[in-house]
């Protein structure tokens, strides 16, 4: 893969699900929507679930929808196929990642650039900690209550969020089509993801970093976090409904 050498405004998403969990959309099916809309980074992230949800699930005789740790180096490589493909058809990075997701301890939080699976029953420190083992870049997603939709009860994060901010390379300030402006009042390092589960949610927050098109310069740029900016993605007709 070529990269961008020169630093410019890249548009960018780091927070998306395919049908590999909860998503609506298949993983070719999102590199083309993202390549159509002129993005130049996105990261893919899906669930990996604890295994009291998990066990709840398929006590229930559902699917559960997460990455199995036996799945991981089957989910990873279909990522790295289509990356190919995003770059030689949009010339659009895709980073690969997971949303670490414990519904039993109350938190969620992206792991992205990982390349090996991560116990998602693990403390939150030592999540973070495996993470930046395996350089990646960890964020805190959706830390704060939601106005859009129900009532988020996973709060574990923001609840304990003195003991965790020095510990996460960025905080969401903004998820879908909310803003959590306890966030930027801490002056935290943010970033902004569409949360992304079907067709409509790529009209919504994203980041715009400054950087050179590589997966290492933009993993430094967010965390120095000194050239970030947060953009609404919007048309008329998507507008009309997003609710």
């Amino acid at each position: 893969m070529v990269n961008d050498p020169e630093p410019r405004w890249l548009l960018c998403d780091f927070h998306i699900h395919t049908d590999k969990s909860d998503g609506k959309m298949g993983l070719d099916e999102i590199i083309d929507l993202y390549g159509n809309n002129n993005f130049d980074v996105i990261s893919i992230t899906d669930h990996v679930y604890d295994r009291h949800t998990v066990k709840l699930w398929e006590d229930n005789g559902e699917r559960p929808c997460t990455i199995k740790k036996e799945q991981f180096e089957e989910y990873m490589h279909d990522i790295w196929t289509a990356a190919k493909k995003a770059w030689k058809e949009y010339r659009m990075l895709v980073i690969p990642g997971v949303e670490i997701t414990n519904n039993h301890d109350l938190f969620h939080l992206l792991a992205l650039d990982i390349k090996e699976y991560i116990d998602p029953n693990d403390s939150v420190l030592n999540i973070i900690d495996e993470i930046h083992a395996q350089s990646g870049i960890a964020v805190a997603c959706h830390p704060h209550r939601k106005d859009s939709e129900e009532e988020m009860p996973f709060m574990h994060l923001w609840d304990n969020h003195e003991k965790y901010a020095a510990a996460f390379d960025a905080w969401e300030v903004a998820n879908r089509d909310d803003l959590f402006n306890v966030v930027g009042l801490k002056k935290f390092n943010y970033l902004a993801g569409s949360d992304f589960h079907e067709e409509r949610h790529v009209y919504s927050w994203k980041s715009l970093i400054r950087s050179e098109k590589n997966t290492e310069a933009v993993k430094e740029a967010i965390s120095l976090n000194e050239n970030v900016s947060l953009y609404l993605l919007r048309n008329r007709k998507a507008s009309e409904t997003i609710s």
